[in-house]
């Protein structure tokens, strides 16, 4: 087989060990039509660039992969080959098989149509808006205000005052008096959740998370060494019941929701339900921190109520950030609390950050001061989006079935099948990549779901359901269905 990419040269030592059903956890359902070891190949290309498979990590031999997927060696040994060839294996004698990446990437690769080149590629495994037509004005402005920082050191451990004072302002006017001490500027929302999952939570630890959820913060709890416990979520949010029962029994130290127009799903909590969450967080003492990055992006119907309250409880806690609702280029989050938390928080964040950039926070103060004209603008390109992207699939892809949320910026797509990681894998090839369902959570399961952002501008969403209705095509999942069943109905088992 001819190599077509030049292969990355990683130390081969790696701690990291991945085994036989470790790797059968990550791929999840892989198989389709045509070549075993093709489709093989696809998913654990699929997990590399995901990162569900981390970069040199070692895998199992090929003898021992095969016995826990339940194919033949020769399976296993002929996608190992494909992948090495195309720089995504390495491997040495005694030291075994490790996952690397290609230095580059040919404009034309196997993983693309001879016709598609890589820049035609619709990468939807970011659910982000591209920076609004505000943002260069915001910057000009930025520029003007920042003299005034000059003669400082830059250093802000808390946050620029007058960006503090913006988003304190912000809560007050939602309902949640809140004061500039209370609030503390982060580099991102990422970093807001890594800074509360690490100050509260370590080895052996539970933290408590939805099901499905925001894939960083799995990220962050793993991390952290903690360990998740899930609580399911469904069509109308959190299962309160089991939430409640869960805070009891496993005593976790900090519990992760997300409110509003929940990533991946779009569901919100009832003002009923996040006062039931405020009051089960006071009784057992528990910090359980709502993730508000989406709560500026309602498509339809009133905004949500803060999920703070009235934001007297040392229990409950906010954060956001500016990449959803403005752009992701702005590495800016934050964390409304309690002072004695937000003081914590500071100290903890001294080890690793003392601050964020002073002219992306002023950036961001100019943006919250426009919110209201910037987001107006925001939310009516994303409904025309969203609606584009349901009416896309109902006509390419009559068999899946999409929810309309109210807000956020995705679909949860019901695809009648499990076979969401086998899409994933196979979807590069026609041009798109997607997230797999199982992405979203902690424990095995969501096959049967896809995230299908819509981000992207018009033109480029066509091309992305475009491919993966090619894709759904070649892995053979609507044909399987007719095959076996007399009438063409969609069978659930």
């Amino acid at each position: 087989m001819t190599s077509t990419a030049t292969r990355a040269e990683p130390p081969l030592t790696s701690d990291r060990r991945v085994s036989g059903h470790g790797v059968r956890s990550i791929i999840g359902s892989w198989s389709r039509p045509g070549a075993a070891y093709g489709a093989l190949a696809d998913a654990l290309r699929q997990a590399v660039l995901s990162g569900a498979l981390p970069l040199r990590t070692r895998l199992p031999s090929e003898r021992e992969l095969a016995e826990a997927l339940g194919v033949s060696r020769t399976t296993t040994t002929a996608a190992y080959d494909t992948l090495r060839d195309e720089g995504y294996l390495t491997s040495r004698r005694g030291s075994g098989t490790v996952t690397t990446l290609p230095t580059r990437l040919p404009s034309t690769t196997g993983q693309f149509r001879a016709a598609q080149g890589a820049d035609d590629l619709v990468d939807l495994t970011t659910a982000a808006p591209f920076a609004p037509d505000e943002l260069h004005a915001a910057v000009r402005d930025a520029l003007d205000l920042l003299p005034r920082y000059l003669p400082t050191t830059g250093y802000f451990p808390g946050g620029l005052p007058e960006l503090r004072a913006a988003i304190a302002a912000r809560y007050t006017e939602r309902g949640t008096p809140t004061t500039p001490d209370q609030v503390l500027v982060t580099t991102g929302g990422q970093e807001a959740i890594h800074l509360l999952v690490g100050a509260h939570a370590g080895p052996g630890d539970r933290v408590l998370l939805e099901h499905p959820t925001y894939p960083h913060a799995i990220d962050a709890v793993r991390a952290a060494s903690a360990r998740p416990v899930v609580v399911p979520s469904g069509p109308d949010g959190i299962d309160l019941d089991l939430f409640a029962s869960t805070l009891r029994q496993a005593s976790p130290r900090l519990a992760y929701l997300i409110p509003d127009h929940r990533n991946p799903t779009g569901t919100s909590l009832s003002a009923d339900a996040r006062a039931q969450v405020r009051e089960l967080a006071d009784r057992t003492r528990t910090l359980v921190v709502g993730d508000e990055a989406l709560t500026d992006l309602t498509l339809e119907g009133p905004d949500p109520a803060s999920f703070a309250g009235d934001g007297t409880s040392p229990h409950v806690a906010c954060l956001g950030s500016a990449s959803k609702g403005y752009w992701g280029g702005l590495r800016i989050g934050w964390v409304r609390g309690h002072r004695d938390l937000v003081g914590r928080l500071t100290v903890h964040r001294g080890h690793v950050d003392i601050g964020s950039s002073v002219l992306d926070q002023l950036v961001v103060a100019r943006l919250l001061a426009d919110r209201d004209a910037v987001l107006a603008r925001r939310r009516q390109q994303l409904r025309e989006r969203r609606d584009l992207v349901r009416a896309l699939i109902a006509q390419r892809l009559p068999s899946w079935t999409p929810n309309r949320p109210a807000g956020g910026l995705s679909l949860w797509v019901d695809l009648g099948a499990p076979v969401s990681s086998a899409l994933a894998a196979l979807a590069p090839r026609h041009g798109v990549r997607v997230a797999a369902g199982p992405a979203f959570g902690v424990e095995p399961g969501l096959e049967r779901y896809l995230r299908v952002p819509f981000t992207e501008p018009p033109d480029r969403l066509e091309l992305a359901v475009d491919g993966l209705a090619r894709a759904w095509a070649e892995l053979g999942v609507d044909d399987d269905v007719r095959a076996s069943s007399p009438t063409g109905s969609l069978v659930v088992v």
